[in-house]
C-alpha cells in the first residue's frame, strides 16, 4: 500500500501518494466544474481533506489507437472530468521554487487523458521540476461550434496551477506548457489567447497538428452538420442529449470524409482565441521549441490496406495533386533525399510534410522573424517494431520525452533495444533544461542557418535538413 502525505494548498488540504523513489504524486484533483457546452467554473477551494491518491475520471470519448493500445477503461468516463495530476521529485515542503511543466495531451481533440501511463510525470520531475498533466473536454463536449470549451478548460487548469503550484514547490512565474499532436497545436493556440496571457512563460510543441485549427465559418458548418446528425435543432437540445447519444452522433459525424480532421477542434475567432491564431502566436515573445518526427504519417499509412496497394502510378498522382506543375521536381527531391523509400512510403512522407513538418517550419520561421527565441528539433529514430514499417512515426517520441520507456505498452511501439535509454535521457533532459533556463542546449533557429537538433542514437546539429523538400512548400 502506498504511503500517503498531506499538504496544505491555498485551496485546502490535499492527500497524495509518496512513491518508492521518494517523490510524490497528487492525482485526480478537480480544478473546475462545467455544465455541458458551457464555460468551466474554477474550483478555488474545498472543505476537509481532498483525496488525491487515485486518478480521476477521463472525459467522454471513443477510444483511439493509443488509448486502445494502453488498455482503455470506459468505466472511468464521466462528464465531470476536469481534473489534473501533479508529480514532484520529493514530498513538497512549499519552500522550493522549481520550474513547472504542464502537459496537454494529444488525441485529435477527441481522445486521451492526462492519466495515460506514458504521461506519468515522475521521471521528468526527478530532474528538478514539478510536472502537471491535465484533462480537458473532448470531441463535441469540448469543441462543438465556436465555444472552444476544451480550450477554456486548459486555461482554467493553468489558473489552478497559478494559484496552487507553490504548495508543490513549483514556481508560478516559471511555467512551461508542452504537448504533442493535438496537444502541440493546443499549446500553440494558447500562445495567441489573451485569456491565457501571463499563466505560462514558454512553450514546447511536439508534432503540433496545426492544420486542425479551424476558422469560424468552418466551425459553424460543422456544428450544423452535428445538429442534423443528432436530430436536434439547437445547442439547448444538444445539452439535453444522453451521453451515449452524444458519442454516437460524434462517431457518425467523424466517419464522414475530411482532410484536416477538424470536426471538433479549437476555432479561431471563437471563445478565448483570436481570428488569426498562428499570426498572434508568431508574434508572442515567449520562447518556443517546435519539433516533428521523420515519418509522422506512417502511424496511419503503414497498416492502411488501401495504401498497401499504392505503386508508382499513385506516387505520380499524389505528387501531382500536392505539387501541381512542380510534381516532377518534387518526386526527384523526395527520391534523392529518401532513396530507400517505396512509392507508398514516399506518399506517406509527403503527407508527413503537409500535415506536420512544413506547418511547424512556417511557424518557426514566423516566430523567429518576429525576433522571438525559437528552436527546432527533428526526431528521426526509427522503431524496429512491426518489422520496421512504422519508421519514426507519430507519437513514437512520447515515451522518450517523458523518459517512460518502462511504461505499459511502450515496448510494443518502440521495441526493447538498449539504445533507447540514451535517447530518452537526452530528450527528457532537454525539456527540463528548457523549463529551467528558457533555452535548450542546442543553438536557436534562424532563417540563415536553420539549425535543427536531430534526435536519434546520435544527436546531430543539422543545418536546414532536407532543404530541397522545404523549398517545394515555399510559395
Amino acid at each position: 500500500m502506498a504511503q500517503a502525505t498531506t499538504i496544505t494548498t491555498p485551496s485546502g488540504l490535499l492527500r497524495g501518494n509518496v512513491r518508492p523513489d521518494g517523490g510524490a504524486e497528487f492525482l485526480g484533483i478537480r480544478f473546475a466544474h462545467a455544465d455541458r457546452l458551457m464555460p468551466p467554473r474554477d474550483i478555488s477551494s474545498w472543505d476537509g481533506e481532498l483525496d488525491a491518491t487515485t486518478f480521476g475520471s477521463i472525459c467522454p470519448q471513443v477510444p483511439g489507437m493509443l488509448e486502445s493500445m494502453l488498455g482503455f477503461d470506459g468505466s472511468k468516463m464521466s462528464e465531470d472530468c476536469l481534473n489534473l495530476n501533479v508529480f514532484t521529485s520529493s514530498v513538497p515542503a512549499g519552500v522550493n521554487r522549481l520550474p513547472v511543466l504542464v502537459w496537454i495531451h494529444g488525441g485529435a481533440y477527441t481522445n486521451g487523458s492526462g492519466s495515460i501511463p506514458w504521461y506519468h510525470g515522475s521521471a521528468l520531475a526527478s530532474r528538478g521540476a514539478v510536472v502537471v498533466s491535465i484533462n480537458y473536454r473532448l470531441g463535441a463536449f469540448g469543441f462543438l461550434g465556436d465555444g472552444n470549451y476544451g480550450t477554456l478548460d486548459m486555461i482554467s487548469a493553468l489558473r489552478w496551477v497559478n494559484r496552487n503550484i507553490a504548495s508543490f514547490d513549483g514556481d508560478a512565474n516559471n511555467v512551461t506548457i508542452f504537448g504533442e499532436s493535438a496537444g502541440g497545436s493546443a499549446v500553440v493556440s494558447l500562445m495567441s489567447s489573451p485569456e491565457a496571457k501571463g499563466l505560462f512563460h514558454k512553450v514546447w510543441a511536439m508534432s503540433p497538428s496545426i492544420g486542425q485549427l479551424r476558422t469560424l465559418p468552418r466551425a459553424q458548418e460543422l456544428q450544423a452538420q452535428f445538429l442534423e446528425i443528432a436530430n436536434v435543432s439547437s445547442l439547448d437540445e444538444v445539452r439535453a442529449l444522453s451521453l451515449d447519444d452524444m458519442l454516437a452522433a460524434q462517431a457518425q459525424h467523424m466517419a464522414s470524409p475530411t482532410k484536416n480532421f477538424d470536426f471538433f477542434t479549437p476555432t479561431a475567432g471563437g471563445s478565448a482565441l483570436p481570428f488569426d491564431i498562428l499570426s498572434d502566436a508568431a508574434q508572442s515573445s515567449l520562447p518556443l521549441v517546435l519539433g516533428s518526427n521523420h515519418d509522422e504519417d506512417r502511424l496511419w499509412s503503414a497498416f492502411d490496406p488501401v495504401q498497401a496497394e499504392f505503386g508508382q502510378d499513385d506516387w505520380e498522382r499524389v505528387s501531382g495533386e500536392v505539387f501541381g506543375d512542380r510534381a516532377a521536381d518534387a518526386r526527384a527531391a523526395y527520391e534523392k533525399l529518401r532513396p530507400t523509400e517505396s512509392p507508398r512510403q514516399l506518399i506517406s512522407s509527403v503527407h508527413t510534410d503537409t500535415a506536420f513538418r512544413q506547418r511547424a517550419q512556417r511557424l518557426a520561421e514566423a516566430h523567429s522573424t518576429a525576433g522571438n527565441q525559437t528552436w527546432m528539433y527533428w526526431f528521426t529514430w526509427a522503431t524496429p517494431a512491426f518489422g520496421g514499417v512504422l519508421g519514426s512515426c507519430h507519437a513514437l517520441d512520447i515515451p522518450f520525452a517523458f523518459d517512460n520507456l518502462s511504461a505499459p505498452g511502450t515496448d510494443m511501439l518502440t521495441g526493447d533495444g538498449a539504445e533507447r535509454a540514451g535517447i530518452a535521457k537526452r530528450f527528457a533532459d532537454e525539456i527540463v533544461q528548457f523549463a529551467k533556463s528558457s533555452a535548450p542546449t542546442w543553438p536557436a533557429f534562424d532563417l540563415s542557418s536553420r539549425q535543427t537538433l536531430e534526435i536519434n542514437t546520435e544527436m546531430n546539429l543539422l543545418s536546414d535538413p532536407e532543404g530541397e523538400i522545404r523549398l517545394l512548400f515555399v510559395n
